[in-house]
């Protein structure tokens, strides 16, 4: 689960990478037990807006995901670390490879002079959000602004032998 924004966008241009067979809109990191949208908007529910990405690890490997999630927005901006809606975070329902990975490229960012506030945690659920917030994008012929910072890309880019 990959929080960094409003989910409608991140939702959108994730699932446009080779190898993501699934993406789902949703909520983590919170108090409240399933969430709507307007209760997380409503700011004290402690949820962050994320998407929930099921991808091939043959086409798209967890570095090459999770390099694409750091470069689609800005990891150093404070947006309520550890409750508000639109944090960055890393979140997994089991301590697993993304979560792995994620340590280890925070800590990179950091060797780098990166000041990375994402947050990167196991948690015990995940809420999907209502219908109407899937696909979101698609659904209205929408292509969001994305941001890609070439400098995250190079840094994370395979090294050729």
């Amino acid at each position: 689960m990959l929080g960094s924004g409003c989910f409608w966008g991140r939702e959108y241009h994730l699932r446009q990478l080779p190898g993501v067979i699934a993406t789902q809109a949703g909520f983590a990191g919170g108090h409240l037990t399933d969430p709507t949208y307007l209760q997380v908007c409503e700011k004290d529910t402690g949820h962050a807006e994320v998407v929930a990405v099921t991808y091939d690890t043959r086409l798209l490997p967890t570095r090459a995901l999770l390099t694409e999630f750091f470069t689609l927005h800005n990891f150093e901006f404070n947006r309520g670390r550890g409750r508000g809606q639109y944090r960055s975070a890393v979140f997994s329902l089991e301590e697993d490879e993304q979560l792995a990975t994620a340590r280890k490229m925070l800590e990179t960012l950091r060797d780098y002079g990166f000041q990375p506030t994402t947050d990167v945690e196991r948690l015990p659920a995940f809420y999907r959000a209502e219908a109407r917030h899937q696909q979101y994008c698609s659904a209205r012929g929408l292509t969001p602004k994305r941001r890609d910072d070439d400098r995250i890309r190079a840094l994370f880019a395979p090294r050729k032998s």
